[in-house]
């Protein structure tokens, strides 16, 4: 600090209220998720990479674990947030709940209008809350450290294709203990099955 050096990456926090933009109350405190689809969480994070760094938004449904959809992006406009939410209802259905930070992307019209449209029940996390949010917090620990830091990508391109190449892994063959060792495409399959 005394010699003023400061690091080029991005600081904690990404996600930040705007001013104007409503924010929705959390409706998951003291509820049990019991189903698929019952409730699916949104959030994004910085990723290092040799040359650079990106970010990256994924969907998660909280009961199965199952990775929805995912994007990366070099700005933190909502754009890439809004494609993966769309991807995430075009492939997956409709959720009963969506849950995310209050970050600017998150609040903006651009995304609430989609689930709004759609009837689904907007929740938010409480400010400054991480754990309101913590399937998602957990997703991010586990993709940066057991694939983006031993990787330490190179670019973009790499990137795109080593989480591509991931998030299959973690879908179809990463098993949980939390899950009894099964996989989250085995408990979001038989939960869409019923």
């Amino acid at each position: 600090q005394t010699m003023g050096l400061q690091a080029i990456t991005p600081g904690p926090h990404t996600s930040k209220p705007a001013p104007g933009h409503k924010i929705y109350p959390y409706l998951l405190r003291n509820v049990s998720i019991t189903r698929v689809s019952q409730v699916w969480s949104a959030d994004f994070t910085y990723i290092p990479m040799r040359y650079g760094y990106l970010y990256l938004a994924a969907i998660i449904d909280w009961y199965s674990r199952y990775v929805l959809s995912w994007e990366l992006s070099n700005t933190m406009e909502s754009t890439f947030c809004v494609s993966a939410l769309t991807d995430a209802l075009n492939n997956y259905g409709d959720p009963e709940i969506f849950n995310t930070d209050q970050g600017s992307q998150y609040t903006s019209e651009n995304h609430t209008s989609v689930l709004l449209n759609k009837k689904i029940a907007i929740s938010m996390d409480g400010c400054g809350r991480a754990l309101d949010n913590v399937f998602v917090e957990r997703l991010w620990w586990t993709v940066k450290y057991e694939d983006v830091y031993p990787k330490n990508y190179a670019d973009g391109h790499r990137l795109h294709a080593g989480l591509d190449k991931y998030f299959n892994y973690y879908n179809h063959e990463r098993r949980h203990s939390s899950l009894d060792k099964r996989t989250p495409f085995e408990v979001f399959s038989e939960g869409v099955e019923r």
